[in-house]
């Protein structure tokens, strides 16, 4: 495994993002570990996240594209904090954007928060985790109806849980097949487990993860 990715899974205990225990998930299913980004608060933690972001945007994307959106209300500091990072980790200028959950009718009007998007851009999605591509399915509307001509190009998670979407396949899998877009994740479930197993990960959590697995992971 790439020491960055060692690194990130480290930062994310440490932010208290990744936690273990019994939890449920916007998909409805019961698990045992779970992935908060809301729990990065601070200026140092959402630039070294930024940072982790850009790195796995330019390895899987490149960095030749207009605009990187983020779905309310966690997707808008992802954006903007992966935008710096792109800027100053690799000189690109890219526009965040992110959207609204209601329209706003005065001032900067419409459902869109920063650079607008336009027909012919190339968009990025930024997302924290993706269980069962539920979000997606909500963000492509937005942004096909601010611009029917823009081209989205792919989605970054933060964390792959590796897990199946609808079907048999993995959520990840189905996005790219259903929407044409590749996929990317700073990590995977399985590489979080590879690095924390024998430490913060037991055998009596490792089996409550493994019976996790049986249930929902890819056959």
């Amino acid at each position: 495994m790439e020491k960055y990715k060692e690194e990130f899974i480290d930062f994310m205990v440490e932010c208290q993002v990744l936690r273990f225990g019994d939890f449920v998930t916007k998909s409805g299913r019961r698990t045992p570990f779970f992935v908060n980004t809301g729990f990065y608060r601070t200026g140092r933690q959402l630039a070294k996240l930024g940072e982790y972001y850009a790195q796995a945007i330019a390895e899987k994307f490149g960095t030749d594209f207009d605009v990187l959106f983020g779905p309310a209300y966690k997707g808008i500091p992802l954006s903007t904090a992966a935008v710096i990072a792109l800027s100053s980790m690799y000189g690109k200028e890219i526009r965040y954007c992110s959207n609204r959950k209601e329209i706003k009718d005065h001032g900067d009007k419409g459902i869109l928060l920063g650079g607008p998007i336009q027909d012919g851009d190339r968009v990025v999605l930024i997302e924290d985790v993706t269980t069962a591509g539920t979000s997606i399915r909500e963000t492509l509307p937005v942004i096909q109806g601010q611009a029917a001509g823009a081209k989205v190009l792919g989605l970054v998670v933060s964390v792959d849980r590796c897990e199946r979407g609808t079907g048999e396949k993995s959520a990840l899998e189905e996005i790219e097949e259903t929407y044409g877009i590749r996929t990317t994740a700073i990590v995977t479930m399985k590489e979080v487990v590879e690095h924390l197993k024998g430490t913060l990960i037991d055998d009596e959590l490792m089996a409550r993860i493994d019976a996790y697995y049986d249930a929902y992971g890819v056959r």
